[in-house]
């Protein structure tokens, strides 16, 4: 079998660049389908010819939307117009800790300058209705983390996230984006993407043209935590983003900081109760600092890659579909319980609940579970 993903530091060409936007731009495709999908046949141009059948094999009765050669061949010289190019996984400039996470985007939009992507980063997040010491503080922490050679990533919310974007415009930022590259959320931080491109990057993973949506800024948060080797954590409401951000990093390996506020003040409810849950004490930049140093000790020297050659592919027999089906409903279950009680091969039940999730019948929830919908 061909090697499905790029392999680190090879480029893809401009028709495999075409291939891949349009299998993950395709109705049903996510970055988890992408990769079960390239890997199980070979490469996204054949993945792209087998979603029908997938899908009629997963009991739809008519294939989700493919996306055309066409859309994407605009949607690429739409991209370049506003200078934005894509980087695919694997790629030189994706981002080395990104690329570590289960649901890496195959392909990134990048606006401004893609080697900040490579540099060591620590994201700051916080609550939108900042106090002024709280912003204050994001600021004073984000400016002396870029002093010691760290980008700074964050969602380019208002409050906590846009100190932090504005304290690194000198040193690197880097804005994730929950919309495309030319639907900035806030619209009045558009002048604020203008300066960040000078020495940092805009990134997002969402199509050109696309408005952000209640449900797109957890997707975003992902990516904030997965660029990042921590997170650190300023003014965060019980129920907030930020907090779904410290949760994802929990979940990604990552360190998770906190800085304590008073028990006064709800926009403190969150942040301290991360540190009630063993989140790192932050009341000043030493103690980023001191928690990332071994971790930037063993980045500087990884263990070799295994090369991912993918899952062998494997058809099921009817008999096998259906004792898999039967053991799916609502309620999210582990691949190795369905594995477990099928008696099926782990490629077969894999092939299963690709064709499912292709026929819009599957849904993949945290930790691995999955769901019929």
């Amino acid at each position: 079998m061909t090697r499905a993903l790029a392999a680190p530091g090879v480029k893809l060409t401009d028709d495999q660049r075409l291939d891949w936007l349009r299998l993950i731009r395709s109705e049903n495709v996510g970055p988890r389908t992408f990769r079960a999908l390239v890997n199980h046949y070979g490469g996204a141009r054949a993945a792209l010819e087998m979603l029908p059948v997938l899908a009629r094999r997963g009991g739809a009765q008519a294939p989700g939307r493919i996306c055309s050669m066409e859309e994407a061949r605009r949607e690429i010289e739409a991209a370049a117009r506003i200078g934005t190019v894509f980087v695919a996984l694997g790629e030189p400039g994706y981002p080395p800790r990104l690329r570590m996470i289960d649901d890496a985007p195959p392909l990134i939009a990048v606006r401004g300058r893609i080697d900040v992507l490579t540099l060591p980063m620590v994201a700051i997040v916080g609550s939108r209705n900042a106090s002024a010491a709280g912003a204050k503080f994001a600021g004073q922490i984000a400016r002396e983390l870029g002093e010691a050679g760290f980008v700074v990533a964050s969602g380019l919310a208002r409050g906590i996230d846009a100190a932090a974007h504005r304290a690194t415009l000198g040193t690197g930022t880097v804005a994730v984006l929950a919309g495309g590259q030319n639907c900035i959320y806030p619209p009045e931080h558009v002048p604020l993407v203008d300066q960040i491109l000078d020495r940092g990057a805009a990134i997002s993973e969402m199509p050109l043209g696309w408005e952000p949506r209640g449900r797109d800024f957890p997707r975003r948060n992902r990516l904030i935590a997965g660029l990042s080797l921590g997170v650190v954590v300023i003014e965060a409401a019980r129920r907030s983003g930020s907090l779904i951000t410290a949760r994802l990093a929990l979940e990604q390996g990552r360190e998770v900081f906190a800085v304590p506020g008073s028990p006064l003040d709800p926009r403190c409810e969150g942040s301290n109760g991360l540190l009630k849950q063993g989140a790192t004490l932050v009341s000043e930049t030493s103690d980023v600092l001191a928690a990332l140093d071994p971790i930037l000790g063993r980045i500087a020297n990884p263990p070799a890659e295994e090369p991912d050659c993918g899952e062998p592919i494997a058809e099921p027999a009817a008999d096998e579909r259906r004792r898999v089906t039967a053991l799916l409903g609502p309620t999210p279950v582990e691949i190795d319980d369905l594995i477990r009680q099928s008696g099926a091969r782990p490629a077969v039940v894999r092939t299963v609940l690709l064709e499912l999730e292709i026929a819009g019948r599957l849904s993949r929830q945290a930790g691995g579970r999955v769901a019929l919908v």
